[in-house]
């Protein structure tokens, strides 16, 4: 996951190839993605990398475990929200999940390419930020700090996202202009304290699917990606690897349009540029993504909704077995009362007390926003209680993450990932080189 010596392990030769090239892992892939391991007749990559916001321990040990078994490139993508300078609600600085996942990884003995990443860097996209109405100028300076946090503890891909706002910003789209301005100058920002840390390339990924961004078109789309590209090639300033298209996900649909899709990635189409999609979680046509040529997706919250399943599962033991540790309430109670909640609430929900939803949307809510809450250390007391009730008849860490990563394989198996460390390996340079 650092930079270290040429070896045989698949990380070690993606990370060695890089350094050849003088270029950045994560540009590694796509030139492979979208040369030789592409399909001739079809545009974009037929290969989806999965990207895992690692909102929980659980989740982020059960990514790691599913990515070693698929024998796949794992990535992770982390929210100013999840993952911070101030620890963020995992309670997780950028340094300490690199130190939690190298250790993990080592522990399990993972030799498949991990790269950390950041998701959603920008001003005001972190939700403190946003509601405390931060001026331009400080917001600016707040996201600068977060990536310089990201790129001294290692970070392979910087996602820079210049659409968020204040709470109370206008709806409307923002001008192009002004997208490529923010994210030009948080680039150069990046770009400043890589040198400054003597790091090798960094990878960029840019645009965003928020509506303020206005990136709801692929034409849209392709002028910001022209006029984003001139204003890089003259400040001498690398090209993005992934560019975020509004694929018609949403968190709470399932939907997926194949064929929106296949115009982003036509209207993305250049040389080593891939189409991420965000909010994947439980689409009901993971499939197709890669026949759509979409290069990379991210998947977070409908990950926690699979931790809080499993722990209600347990809980479901543990009634059996006359213990109650409380936890399915605690659960309830943490979640409800941060508030974070009301994020989620659709434009009909808006001003409801959360008694008054219909029970199926706080089932939902409670099991997307748990993610919030895991290191609350009332629901931390409550799950150590639970697993300490039904130790004789289930080992209910095991449990838990065998559920995360029937979940995240699901995912990686139909992204066409399974066994692709082996197909990159093919065209690497061997250990030797």
């Amino acid at each position: 996951m650092c930079d270290s010596a040429p070896s045989s392990a698949p990380d070690d030769r993606v990370r060695a190839a890089a350094r050849a090239e003088d270029a950045s892992p994560i540009a590694v892939l796509t030139r492979l993605l979208l040369g030789p391991l592409s399909a001739p007749d079809r545009p974009g990559s037929r290969h989806t990398l999965l990207a895992v916001c690692p909102n929980s321990e659980a989740v982020t040990r059960a990514a790691l475990r599913a990515a070693q078994e698929a024998h796949t490139p794992l990535l992770y993508a982390a929210t100013l929200n999840q993952v911070d300078r101030n620890g963020g609600y995992t309670g997780w600085t950028p340094d300490a999940l690199a130190a939690f996942v190298t250790d993990e990884a080592d522990r399990l003995g993972v030799d498949v390419p991990v790269f950390f990443g950041l998701d959603h860097g920008g001003p005001w996209a972190k939700d403190a930020h946003a509601n405390a109405e931060l001026a331009p100028d400080a917001a600016m300076t707040e996201a600068k700090r977060s990536v310089t946090a990201c790129i001294e503890a290692g970070y392979d891909l910087l996602h820079l996202d210049p659409a968020a706002g204040p709470p109370n910003a206008p709806s409307d789209p923002l001008p192009l202009d002004t997208l490529v301005e923010r994210t030009l100058a948080l680039l150069r920002h990046a770009e400043t304290i890589r040198h400054e840390n003597d790091r090798g390339p960094l990878a960029y990924e840019v645009g965003t699917d928020e509506a303020r961004g206005g990136l709801q078109s692929p034409d849209r789309m392709r002028s910001f990606l022209n006029r984003l590209h001139a204003a890089l090639d003259a400040h001498d300033l690398p090209r993005p690897s992934f560019v975020v298209g509004d694929l018609g996900t949403r968190l709470d649909s399932g939907a997926f349009d194949a064929a929106r899709a296949r115009r982003f990635v036509a209207a993305a189409e250049g040389p080593d540029l891939l189409v991420k999609g965000h909010y994947t979680d439980d689409v009901t046509t993971p499939s197709d993504y890669p026949l759509s040529g979409v290069g990379g997706a991210n998947v977070g919250p409908g990950l926690a909704a699979v931790e809080a399943e499993a722990v209600r599962a347990l809980a479901e033991l543990e009634s059996e077995l006359d213990h109650n540790s409380r936890m399915v309430n605690t659960l309830r109670s943490a979640v409800v009362e941060s508030g974070r909640w009301t994020k989620w609430l659709r434009p009909d929900e808006q001003g409801t007390a959360f008694p008054d939803l219909p029970s199926e949307r706080q089932r939902w809510l409670i099991n997307t926003g748990s993610r919030y809450v895991w290191t609350n250390p009332e629901v931390q007391a409550a799950r150590a209680a639970l697993y300490e009730h039904v130790a004789p008849y289930r080992d209910a860490e095991a449990y838990v993450l065998w559920r995360l990563k029937t979940a995240i394989l699901r995912y990686m198996h139909a992204f066409n990932l399974v066994g692709l460390t082996d197909r990159l390996a093919e065209h690497l340079p061997p250990p030797s080189a």
